[in-house]
């Protein structure tokens, strides 16, 4: 008989996973905490996401094993939260584990009192004892016992924990560093002694794109006339593009390589990921001219479309790494599958190019029955001739078709108002760069169904999660955080001025719940979130970039366009209140280095006049953002532009560029090379 349990009334692709466990799971909420003081029990907290491989193998081992579930449901009450659905819980709870345990992950395994503070902690834990790390029902006994016996030492040790977290996210950081070019000198330096010379990125195996560290070198190294931090740049965008973590046949990147090569990716892919490397790979080709990296982007996006979107336009979260119950069975070959899909010219190119051989580059370690001979596809071949690019093309199709067939790994399918706004800010940059229409349509289809389903108008109020036509009850920065940059990003290569009135009530909205008016900075839930023992401000910009350091950037800007005093007084403090963050330990925070250098450098504005819809202003448009300029910002003439660009329009609907600084602006002109040039300088 199948088990069922509550999160079958769910909506989280992930808590729906564990819904016939026979663990008697609770979603996060007042009825499992009632339980839990009631039936004076202790709570175990098991987070973790759809797509996450290790969560999929403790499911399997321990979730799902009769023993383990009768146990968990006699002596504690278990808990299950999706990660992206609330990562406020999760950033509460990793704090908590990673300071237990020293290191953090999922699955997150957390055990906590009926107050809900944690008193043990860790990661994934195996069903029995191996290589010093206990096993899963041993564990549970043991915590049980104690929690019979030494009650008050639990009791004790989860209040003193509670207390020491508490002092470090209640501490008001020093605003005594000054904000200064030294501390992105600093930084640029500490990014360029962790560059791994031979296949790009920075540190050891396992090696994560994480977008924001090689962007800020680029940035710096552009100012600065450093061709050695440009280069490190470009050959990281080069190595990820020819490795295995690329997806050589269907686009986009895999959440991060195994190795130190690029080679053998963790093979889930994450919608926040691949847009983050979308405007990397932009930065990349106006620095470069490097058509390669237009390619990237191109296919990457059109992943997304295909594969990742909504009908009504809204991005899906992830991929997972899993098809069958294998890791990356979706996406590795033999060398007899190949041969057997494949004209013998055909494949004779593509495993030259693709380096395919006999024993195949990939065993999935984690699984005690691993499918043989399994290559991973990356680019090993040199330049080919014109015949031989029309072969591999062919052959490229054929094995797409042939992977059409294959069962497709789970797809998350819920909508993340966060992780939207992210990629439909990448689409409309793309859109802005390298103009394809498709890219313009799916980033403004993308804000409109967010904005029709997840932002309620009559509260000023930004849900955070849609999934089968129904939206949470979930407020975060985050989600208001993302999604205005993006809508600015839209702004800017549409001059639409809903989408700027869009972002003001969205940065109005996201300041009066989340801004911190005393001490600066922006909490990552609001003051009325119930049942969390902490408020957090997150800082860390990690394989997501950090809300405060995305709003810094996007309420500078938002101040350039509509002359707000208000935004960047509070993005100035924003900074300040940071500040030492970025100067003692800058690889945790390098966008917001990046949002430290929009502040120190005044953006260059271009203010575009004329019918949006034109092409004498789109050629305008165009030229504006075809250069490596990152501060500057683009606007029109209407809507909610500050009184001063108003004033600039003049008579007649004839395109025309306003071309400004902080102190002045030049004469209007309608030369595209001129406003290219005004961006160069």
């Amino acid at each position: 008989m199948q088990h069922s349990n509550r999160l079958a009334r769910e909506k989280s692709p992930y808590l729906l996973q564990h819904q016939h466990n026979p663990v008697d799971w609770y979603p996060w909420g007042e009825e499992a905490f009632s339980k839990a003081i009631a039936e004076d029990k202790p709570i175990f907290l098991s987070i973790g996401y759809s797509t996450c491989h290790w969560c999929h193998v403790m499911e399997r081992e321990s979730f799902e094993d009769e023993q383990v579930a009768a146990f968990l449901n006699e002596h504690f009450v278990s808990i299950k939260v999706d990660r992206e659905e609330r990562p406020d819980v999760d950033k509460i709870y990793m704090t908590a584990v990673q300071a237990i345990s020293g290191q953090g992950g999922w699955p997150l395994s957390a055990f906590l009192t009926g107050e809900l503070k944690p008193f043990y902690g860790g990661t994934y834990f195996p069903p029995s004892d191996v290589q010093g790390r206990p096993g899963f029902l041993n564990l549970l006994h043991g915590l049980a016992n104690l929690w019979r016996t030494k009650r008050s030492e639990v009791t004790h040790s989860s209040t003193d924990l509670h207390q020491r977290l508490a002092e470090l996210c209640d501490a008001v950081p020093s605003n005594g560093t000054p904000l200064n070019e030294k501390i992105l000198e600093k930084a640029a330096e500490s990014f360029r002694l962790g560059y791994d010379p031979v296949d790009g990125g920075f540190g050891r195996a396992p090696k994560f794109p994480r977008p924001t560290q090689p962007a800020f070198l680029l940035r710096y190294g552009v100012r600065h006339q450093r061709q050695d931090l440009i280069d490190m740049l470009l050959h990281t965008c080069e190595r990820m593009a020819k490795g295995g973590m690329y997806d050589q046949i269907g686009g986009g990147f895999a959440r991060y390589s195994v190795d130190s090569k690029w080679l053998v990716p963790h093979f889930e892919k994450m919608l926040y990921d691949n847009a983050q490397l979308v405007h990397l790979y932009l930065d990349a080709y106006l620095v470069s001219g490097r058509r390669s990296f237009i390619r990237v982007i191109e296919e990457t996006l059109d992943y997304v479309r295909r594969d990742m979107t909504h009908k009504e336009g809204g991005f899906f979260s992830a991929e997972d790494a899993d098809s069958e119950g294998k890791e990356g069975k979706f996406y590795c070959w033999t060398r007899a599958e190949l041969e057997a899909g494949l004209e013998p010219e055909e494949f004779q190119v593509f495993a030259n190019y693709y380096g395919v051989t006999e024993g195949g580059n990939f065993v999935d370690h984690s699984d005690p029955d691993p499918l043989p001979k399994q290559n991973v596809l990356s680019v090993v071949g040199e330049d080919l001739s014109a015949g031989q690019e029309a072969i591999l093309k062919r052959a490229r199709a054929n094995v797409a078709e042939i992977r059409s067939r294959r069962v497709r790994p789970h797809l998350d399918d819920k909508v993340l108002v966060s992780w939207n706004g992210l990629m439909l800010g990448a689409m409309a940059r793309a859109y802005g760069v390298l103009g394809r229409e498709e890219d313009r349509v799916s980033a403004e289809r993308c804000f409109n169904f967010l904005w029709t389903t997840l932002w309620d108008a009559s509260s000023n109020c930004l849900f955070h999660r849609w999934r089968e036509g129904e939206r949470d009850s979930v407020q975060l920065f985050q989600g208001y955080a993302y999604l205005l940059g993006g809508v600015i990003d839209l702004y800017e290569v549409t001059l639409n001025p809903d989408y700027l009135q869009s972002a003001i009530s969205l940065a109005d909205a996201m300041i009066e719940q989340f801004y911190d008016s005393e001490n600066g900075g922006f909490w990552q839930s609001g003051a009325e979130s119930s049942h969390l023992i902490l408020r957090l401000k997150e800082d860390y910009d990690g394989a997501e970039p950090s809300g405060n350091s995305v709003v810094m950037i996007a309420l500078q800007k938002l101040a350039a366009i509509c002359d707000r005093e208000d935004y960047e007084a509070i993005a100035q403090r924003c900074l300040k209140v940071f500040s030492e963050r970025m100067d003692q330990l800058p690889q945790a925070v390098p966008l917001m280095l990046l949002a430290l250098d929009f502040s120190l450098f005044p953006p260059h504005r271009v203010v575009i006049q004329g019918d949006p819809a034109s092409e004498s202003t789109q050629s305008l448009m165009r030229a504006a953002h075809r250069v490596y300029q990152p501060n500057k910002v683009v606007m029109g003439t209407q809507g909610m532009v500050s009184a001063f660009v108003r004033g600039l329009a003049e008579e007649g609907q004839d395109a025309k560029a306003f071309l400004c600084t902080a102190q002045a602006c030049q004469e209007p002109s309608n030369d595209p090379e001129r406003v290219q040039n005004f961006l160069k300088s």
